[in-house]
């Protein structure tokens, strides 16, 4: 698919079909269309289609279990992807408790597989800038280990990031995942980088979700990685998942365990910093076990 849209205004009007009338941008990469009417959009401009294509469809497949709120998608193409834009206000912490019960919700919607992608979506997608191979598998820690840890630890050695003997702890994690994991749980429908920066506090009082990775995984990741930056009433959030949808004993343990694709993906992006921390967390993993 090719893009014949010039700027994110002519973008914004053909996928809205409403004339642009006005273009502020808000980062390299963003910018807000303000239509006839005075409707307002906001317009990426993405690396390609395979990138556009897989956050739209993310976001209609979280949309579509009607559970969390995410901005409509109005279209894209290879370069554009235009949506509606939310009027953000202060984080509250109904609007936490609220979001946790929509979250829950969302987990139980499903996926019919784990690594499955959403309908229409590419299984070669991304995680920020860093690319995603949402390939399936039949249980969740063969599957976290092949498609989730060990390719980012390649990533990392290959780079000099990691050094080999330290890929090795990874690797011990990674052996005693069916242990460490706890009990089985079916493919949830994950937003997949759920950190804060992802998580928009509407001035209506009611989050809207932004940037998915979304496939299907285990729910515990969502909630780790949500954990993971900080958030605002978080534990709020947590009640209010608690509320819909009971958590399996021992997930406060768990957490490091899905704490680690996020920060190898960030090792791989960011560099040194962070495979600090993920070795921190793995070798505690390890301890828990008593290796």
């Amino acid at each position: 698919m090719h893009s014949s849209f010039d700027t994110p205004g002519t973008a914004a009007a053909h996928f809205t079909g409403f004339a642009a009338t006005g273009e502020r941008p808000l980062t390299a990469t963003l910018t807000e269309v303000t239509l006839d009417g005075g409707r307002v959009v906001v317009v990426k401009r993405g690396d390609g289609d395979r990138a556009a294509r897989a956050e739209a469809a993310g976001l209609r497949w979280l949309a579509d279990s009607g559970t969390v709120r995410v901005p409509r998608v109005h279209g894209h193409d290879a370069r554009w992807l235009v949506t509606d834009r939310v009027v953000t206000g202060p984080p509250g912490a109904e609007a936490a408790e609220r979001f946790g019960q929509d979250l829950a919700a969302l987990h139980a919607s499903g996926a019919p597989a784990f690594g499955a992608p959403p309908p229409g979506g590419p299984e070669d997608a991304y995680i920020g800038r860093a690319t995603l191979r949402n390939t399936t598998g039949p249980d969740w820690p063969a599957w976290y280990a092949a498609h989730r840890v060990l390719p980012y630890v390649r990533r990392a050695v290959d780079a000099g990031t990691l050094r080999p003997a330290e890929a090795a702890v990874f690797e011990q994690v990674c052996d005693r995942l069916p242990e460490l994991a706890g009990p089985a749980e079916p493919p949830a429908r994950l937003h997949g980088d759920l950190w804060n920066g992802n998580v928009l506090w509407g001035a209506d009082g009611h989050v809207r979700l932004i940037d998915p990775a979304a496939h299907g995984g285990h729910r515990e990741t969502d909630l780790a990685m949500l954990q993971l930056f900080g958030c605002p009433h978080l534990d709020r959030v947590l009640d209010g998942y608690r509320q819909r949808a009971p958590l399996a004993d021992g997930w406060t343990g768990r957490v490091g365990l899905h704490q680690l694709f996020p920060l190898l993906v960030h090792t791989v992006l960011f560099g040194r910093g962070y495979a600090e921390q993920a070795l921190t967390t793995a070798r505690a993993a390890l301890r828990g076990l008593g290796v």
